[in-house]
Formats: structure tokens, sequence, C-alpha cells
């Protein structure tokens, strides 16, 4: 059995006051919807976890059944550090659930196809993450204001959603984390903790994820072909 395990639950401040980023209307309907829903299509996808802020767990049941997805699922509370509300996400997988994929709420650009290659990859190894490669020159500032070093960009990769595992290999990865007191953003961080090789999956096509008001304009062109795929896959024959 596989679980998608969508985080929702940060307040998402770089976009500004007062605006929740996982709700905002992006191609006519809120963003987390647009991640909800692609894990919903996925055929490799059995149910779906969806961690959410203290108090919002009805505007997520009530989006549930606007869009009439089929898939079962659940809503739990998160906690205050993204780990957290990952590991109170892990605590309410059903007990047949081999892998689970972590993905952010406001990352609604995956596609099916990245999502199963995600969930391959940690059937074999333990642990996968989506990724694509630098393409950018990048330096590095020890103070922000001049160059320290050249960084070689054949080695470096931009690691995204979904982050992938079987579910004993992440929950002894955050136990790890939690005994020793650390804070970490990143599910792959707490893998290299153990020791745990983690197994990059190149993404095909972008999968950016919504951090500031910049970005708005780009999913919703990124998601326009997207969805009428959806649409047109979903429609009754």
């Amino acid at each position: 059995m596989n679980t998608a395990l969508i985080v929702a639950a940060g307040q998402g401040t770089r976009m500004g006051p007062g605006v929740d980023k996982l709700f905002l209307a992006v191609g006519g309907r809120p963003v987390v919807a647009h991640t909800w829903g692609r894990f919903d299509a996925c055929p490799d996808i059995d149910e779906v976890v969806l961690v959410v802020r203290e108090g919002t767990a009805e505007t997520f049941h009530a989006l549930a059944r606007a869009a009439r997805w089929t898939k079962p699922y659940r809503v739990v509370a998160g906690g205050r550090e993204r780990q957290d509300s990952v590991w109170a996400g892990l605590n309410a997988l059903a007990p047949a659930t081999e892998l689970v994929a972590i993905q952010d709420g406001a990352r609604p650009c995956v596609t099916s196809a990245l999502i199963r290659a995600c969930l391959a990859a940690a059937r074999q190894t333990g642990a996968a993450v989506a990724a694509q490669r630098v393409t950018d020159t990048i330096k590095d500032s020890a103070d922000g204001q001049f160059i320290a070093r050249h960084l070689n960009r054949a080695r470096l990769w931009a690691v995204q959603t979904p982050q992938t595992f079987r579910v004993e290999v992440i929950r002894a990865a955050l136990a790890a984390v939690r005994a020793q007191g650390l804070v970490i953003t990143d599910d792959t961080a707490a893998c290299e903790l153990i020791g745990q090789q983690v197994q990059l999956v190149e993404s095909a096509s972008p999968n950016p994820k919504l951090t500031t008001p910049a970005d708005v304009a780009v999913i919703e062109l990124l998601l326009q072909p997207r969805d009428a795929a959806e649409g047109s896959r979903s429609a009754p024959g």
C-alpha cells in the first residue's frame, strides 16, 4: 500500500501578511487542491493523508466534498516545525502502508509519472527524492556580499517533492532527528543523519513550489495543460 502525505500546515510567510498560499486561487481553484488532485489521480497512490494547521480540518473536508475525489483520505493536525508535521502524518498512516510519498502542499505541478518514478526508486533503495539539475552558475558567499568560492554545478541538484520512503526508513530517520533535538527542513536530511542513501529521481518537467508572489504566474501557466489533461482523463465516457 502506498500513501501520499501532503504537508499543508505551514504559514507561508514569504507570500506576505494575511495570505494563505495554499488556498490562493490559481487556475480556478486553490493551490492545495491542485496538489491533492495530482495524488488522487495517480494510479500508484492508495490513500492520502493531509497534515494541516490546527482548526483548518473542516476547510479541507469541504474541499474534498467539492472536488469529489475518489481515494480515501484523512486529515491530521500538524506541529510546530515541518518535521513535527511529517511525524504526525506518519503516525496517521494505515498499518498496511509500505511506501510514503511526502509532498509539499504548495507544490502543485507534480505529475503522476514523477510520483510513480519516486515510488519505484524508494521501493528499491529505501529513499528517493524528486530533483532537478542546477543549471545556473552557483557561488558561495560567507557574508552575503562577496563571492567566497565557485561551486561545480555538475554536482549540484535542487531537491523537490515528492520525497518518497519505505515507511520504516523515514520513521527511523525522523526518530533520530527527534532524539538529537535537531531541526531540519528537508526529510532527506534525516536520512543523511542515519546513513541512509537517497536516490535522485530527475524531474522531466518543471515542478516549482509556490513561495513568493512572483511564483503565481509561472505556476498558473504550468498548470493549464496539466489540468486540461486531467480533465479529459476524468470526464465520463
